[in-house]
């Protein structure tokens, strides 16, 4: 039996020895293995696009419903072919405040235009602009999660924070403001409909404090910058703002990236106001302003 084993090994070596041999004669110099062909993948052209045609008729699908008109591959291919080959990503839809239709797309996009037109204007026309919203002020704001964040070691405990819900009692804080800060701050307990009276009464304090904070503001004209709320566009409301003599800078439906108040003042007021307890709405006020 030994014998026999080494007889074979031998037999073996020198087969190899000759085989390599021959391939020196033929000029090979590389004694690495070469590449060779195995079993030929199931990934071919014409399945990427079956599933490609498949998946652009029906893009809410799964990969069993998606296996299922494909019987013959597995679902494991199938994955591979989605994400890999086609680089398809399964993504939820966007909420967005509402669906513009063209008309708005285009109104949005005519003020955009007007507005960087004027912006060419230089400081003057910075300047005189004017522009104010509204938004829900509470009475106890509790402390963002951004707020609590502290540098600490890796094997330091983490912090526990509970989760608090915003306090029930809150007002409706009405702030004008320009370029260099607060012209206005009025407030609406929780409950008080803002009508075009209520808002005639607010526009005729803002033409008083900015008589009295930004002296000759008036004499060069106001330019006011704000959506176009029902009190704001009412008839009664028109009628005032022309006869202060002020000129509005028209604002598309639905476009709150182009409210200034809306992408700047309110977000760094809910941050300051964040861990703040008030017990009355003047209190609120007075911390606005």
């Amino acid at each position: 039996m030994r014998m026999r084993t080494n007889s074979r090994h031998t037999l073996l070596v020198k087969r190899r020895h000759l085989h390599w041999y021959c391939c020196s004669v033929d000029g090979r110099e590389n004694v690495n293995d070469e590449p060779r062909f195995g079993r030929p993948s199931v990934i071919t052209d014409d399945l990427v696009n079956a599933v490609d045609e498949k998946i652009r008729k029906g893009r809410l699908f799964t990969i069993s419903t998606l296996a299922l008109e494909f019987p013959n591959v597995g679902r494991t291919t199938l994955h591979k072919v989605v994400s890999e080959k086609l680089k398809f990503r399964k993504l939820c839809a966007r909420w967005v405040p509402r669906l513009l239709t063209e008309e708005h797309k285009l109104k949005r996009i005519a003020c955009a235009l007007d507005f960087l037109d004027r912006y060419h204007e230089g400081d003057q026309f910075l300047e005189r602009i004017v522009t104010g919203d509204e938004t829900w002020v509470s009475h106890i704001t509790p402390e963002s999660k951004r707020q609590s964040m502290e540098w600490r070691h890796t094997n330091s405990p983490v912090r526990v924070k509970a989760k608090r819900t915003i306090s029930t009692r809150k007002v409706m804080a009405n702030v004008f403001w320009d370029r260099h800060g607060v012209l206005l701050v009025e407030c609406n307990q929780q409950g008080t409909t803002i009508n075009a009276a209520a808002y005639c009464a607010t526009l005729t304090k803002l033409r008083r404090a900015i008589q009295n904070k930004r002296r000759g503001l008036l004499t060069s004209g106001v330019l006011l910058l704000y959506d176009n709320a029902r009190p704001h566009s009412a008839i009664n409301t028109q009628n005032l703002i022309r006869s202060f003599g002020w000129e509005q800078i028209d604002h598309p439906l639905y476009s709150p990236d182009l409210a200034p108040s809306d992408f700047h003042l309110f977000r760094y007021l809910k941050e300051f106001l964040g861990g703040k307890r008030f017990d009355t709405a003047d209190e609120v006020k007075e911390v606005q302003d």
